[in-house]
């Protein structure tokens, strides 16, 4: 690397006054708790990861199946199984401390009490950078998309949790909307740090056979490189919008994936569904960067940002 250590200068970006060793972050929902790739890669060299959705108590998730296969993507309704705030806070985070990468904790609840709830017990932990406020996900009938889905609603809970949290507050938008524009108004009125898009696209697979859905939960939510346009076009938006940084996610799987949200006006990027066919994606997509930073003499990353022309 260009300092002689493990990570690139060049690569290093800043989100809401953190410093990110570089862009590169382990989407939430495909990257454990963190420790779960500590064995397959260098987690010093990751600019950071967000955990699974974190909610105030244990959640069970849903019913088996809650994964398909689908061209170009995956579709999914885990249903937010974790471990809840509590114990992540007391076994997961100690395991953690000696790694030197951004851990971003998702939050996730029910109902705007059951979101503070969570992040008042995730303000007892050390080494959490962020929280990632989760109001987009598709696969629970309560909660998250119900509030994603509604502007007013969004930028209530965010100045709540703004109010409760003792660290940045990122808030992940849903795709599943109209105009995802107004949404991210509304959100950085109510105080939102910084934005993440996109969450997964509803999406439905039938097994024709059966002629009942291949997910237990019905519908899912789609990823992978099938909906990296779409979530390259969302935020390119939400970029001439608002003024926060933004964190790009959505079927990326190499640099050349990253640079597009980057140009596009995303300070970070999120991988997420490549993670489950190559554990090592995140360490290879950094090691792109570099070597498109070297073969066109950029300086630093950070001048990419939003270079669209």
């Amino acid at each position: 690397m260009a300092d002689g250590t493990n990570n690139d200068p060049r690569l290093a970006v800043e989100i809401s006054g953190i410093r990110f060793n570089n862009p590169v972050i382990g989407a939430s929902g495909t990257f454990g708790y963190g420790l779960e790739f500590a064995d397959l890669i260098d987690l010093n060299r990751l600019g950071g990861f967000a955990t699974k959705g974190l909610s105030a108590r244990p959640l069970p998730g849903n019913p088996p199946p809650r994964i398909v296969e689908t061209h170009g993507g995956m579709l999914n309704a885990i249903g937010l199984q974790n471990i809840g705030a509590r114990a992540f806070v007391e076994e997961k985070l100690p395991l953690l401390a000696r790694y030197d990468t951004r851990i971003i904790a998702n939050v996730f609840g029910y109902s705007d009490d059951e979101y503070i709830e969570a992040i008042t017990i995730l303000n007892d932990g050390d080494g959490i950078a962020a929280y990632e406020l989760n109001i987009s996900c598709p696969n629970v009938k309560e909660g998250g998309i119900v509030i994603g889905n509604s502007p007013t609603a969004a930028a209530r809970l965010t100045e709540k949790a703004k109010l409760a949290s003792s660290r940045p507050l990122i808030v992940k938008l849903s795709p599943n909307v109209t105009d995802i524009a107004i949404l991210a108004r509304a959100i950085v009125d109510a105080g939102a740090d910084c934005i993440s898009l996109i969450n997964t696209i509803v999406g439905m697979s039938i097994d024709v056979n059966t002629r009942k859905p291949r997910l237990s939960y019905g519908t899912g939510g789609l990823s992978g490189p099938a909906i990296r346009p779409i979530a390259v076009r969302m935020v390119h938006e939400v970029a001439r919008a608002v003024d926060v940084p933004l964190i790009g996610i959505g079927g990326i799987a190499s640099a050349a994936d990253a640079l597009e949200f980057i140009i596009a006006g995303a300070t970070a990027i999120q991988i997420g569904t490549a993670n489950y066919y190559d554990p090592t994606v995140t360490m290879k997509v950094i090691d792109g960067l570099t070597a498109h930073c070297e073969s066109h003499h950029i300086a630093t990353i950070k001048g990419l940002i939003g270079s669209l022309e």
